[in-house]
């Protein structure tokens, strides 16, 4: 994969995706810089400006599917062709004791929604665009925390712990890239996941009062392996501790149980992805 083309990345005004989006930039890319905040998009879009770079903002709040879309959507109609896809962007376990469960605009628990159903959604709806930017790339940022779906209880409505719900929005999100990459196999667009350092120095550690083990760099290293590297054009469908690749939970390779994220999944979305 030559180093140019556009890519947007999700979550990129702090921490991990600013790292992610400024090395793209660095690298030759076009970086379409996501974040909620407008002055905060517009201090990263100036950062990576006058360091050479080019770049520009795209606000949203992935907590609102409709607004995902809509991200997807400005995204195909202001570039058509796109490189490169990093869904970066989400919510942590939040602080100890974990136990407040909030719900999205639209019904779903939170983490469920930012972590797993608008990466998924952005995928679905920018599937066209990469297609048209092949060779492209899928990056999901996952996490080695993974832990399997109740399908039963997908809103958490009893038993909820924000670790618990981080840890299935992950399962989640690696079973789908999984998928996602089957189904895209020989299109020219590879899709992978990764964990992408333990216990980074970012406000998502902090606010889970972590002490952070590892720093951004790190994680953004790992990134860009599958974001630029050759790692990220060789193979698909795959999963990544660091740089190194690994096994994800070993129920995200299930059948069953992917087959039955895929019809819930579908369900879910099916509003947001007509038209």
């Amino acid at each position: 994969m030559t180093n140019t083309g556009i890519a947007l990345v999700t979550g990129a005004t702090a921490g991990l995706g600013r790292a992610v989006a400024t090395a793209l930039a660095e690298h030759g890319m076009h970086v379409l810089v996501h974040g909620r905040d407008a002055d905060r998009a517009a201090d990263v879009v100036g950062r990576i400006e006058k360091a050479g770079g080019t770049a520009e903002a795209y606000l949203a709040d992935l907590a609102s599917l409709a607004q995902a879309r809509e991200l997807a959507d400005r995204v195909s109609a202001d570039h058509g062709g796109l490189r490169l896809l990093v869904n970066n962007a989400g919510i942590g376990a939040g602080r100890p004791p974990y136990r407040r469960r909030r719900l999205s605009g639209d019904g779903h628990e939170l983490r469920f929604a930012v972590n797993y159903l608008a990466p998924a959604l952005l995928a679905r709806r920018l599937t066209p665009a990469l297609r048209e930017g092949a060779p492209a790339r899928i990056v999901n940022v996952g996490s080695v925390g993974q832990a399997p779906v109740d399908f039963a209880d997908l809103r958490m409505d009893t038993g909820y712990t924000g670790a618990q719900a981080y840890y299935r929005s992950k399962f989640a999100l690696a079973a789908f890239t999984f998928d996602l990459a089957d189904e895209l196999a020989g299109e020219g667009v590879t899709v992978n996941c990764l964990h992408p350092a333990t216990f980074m120095n970012t406000h998502m550690v902090r606010e889970a009062m972590m002490p952070p083990m590892s720093t951004v760099g790190t994680g953004a290293r790992a990134v860009l392996n599958l974001a630029a590297g050759p790692a990220g054009g060789a193979v698909t469908g795959r999963y990544f501790d660091g740089e190194s690749e690994a096994r994800a939970h070993e129920g995200t390779y299930d059948p069953a149980i992917r087959a039955r994220l895929r019809a819930v999944t579908a369900e879910l979305l099916e509003p947001f992805l007509g038209g």
